[in-house]
């Protein structure tokens, strides 16, 4: 069967535009991710051992992922510690490193407050995952503007510590070799 001259056409455009990359858009169309007024609230339960799992994650958030103060890190991390994030090994020595030495993380001296934008825990079992607000530049804008999306932390608790930890990070694409 031979598609007329427009029809041919009118697919081939519908094609280019549904094929197009989504950068060409580089526009949020979302709604802005709004932080909880009172995060450390949600990290609370009536139940004795999903309160002890949030407050071991809200510990993790402050006085690890927000203060740096990765000299702690046994206090909230298993030895095994399962890391799930591309750019960490397992164990909790090799996560240490990982932040103190090739994150080049500084610690701050007091952390009494949580003072990361979060907008929701969810905690089951032995998982608590923390929701984030995530503030990125909108690509290629001059003036530097910024959109919010989410992240996310996910742990699993044992006796009180994480023992195992996923994110959505990735590794990042590999740059097209200029010399080919």
């Amino acid at each position: 069967m031979k598609l007329s001259r427009p029809i041919a056409a009118a697919g081939l455009i519908a094609a280019a535009i549904l094929t197009a990359p989504a950068a060409a858009q580089m526009q949020p169309l979302s709604e802005p991710v709004i932080a909880h007024p009172d995060p450390e609230s949600l990290f609370t339960s009536s139940d004795p051992e999903l309160h002890r799992n949030k407050q071991a994650a809200l510990h993790v958030v402050r006085e690890l992922l927000q203060c740096n103060q990765w000299d702690r890190a046994d206090e909230w991390l298993t030895e095994r510690y399962i890391q799930h994030n591309p750019f960490a090994a397992s164990g909790l020595d090799n996560v240490v490193n990982y932040f103190v030495n090739v994150a080049g993380r500084e610690p701050t001296p007091t952390c009494d407050t949580l003072e990361t934008p979060i907008v929701a825990v969810q905690a089951e079992g032995d998982f608590v995952t923390v929701l984030f607000v995530r503030e990125l530049p909108i690509p290629g804008d001059p003036d530097g503007k910024t959109y919010t999306t989410t992240w996310f932390d996910s742990w699993r608790f044992v006796d009180g510590k994480a023992d195992e930890h996923w994110d959505p990070a990735v590794l990042p694409p590999v740059a097209d070799d200029p010399a080919e």
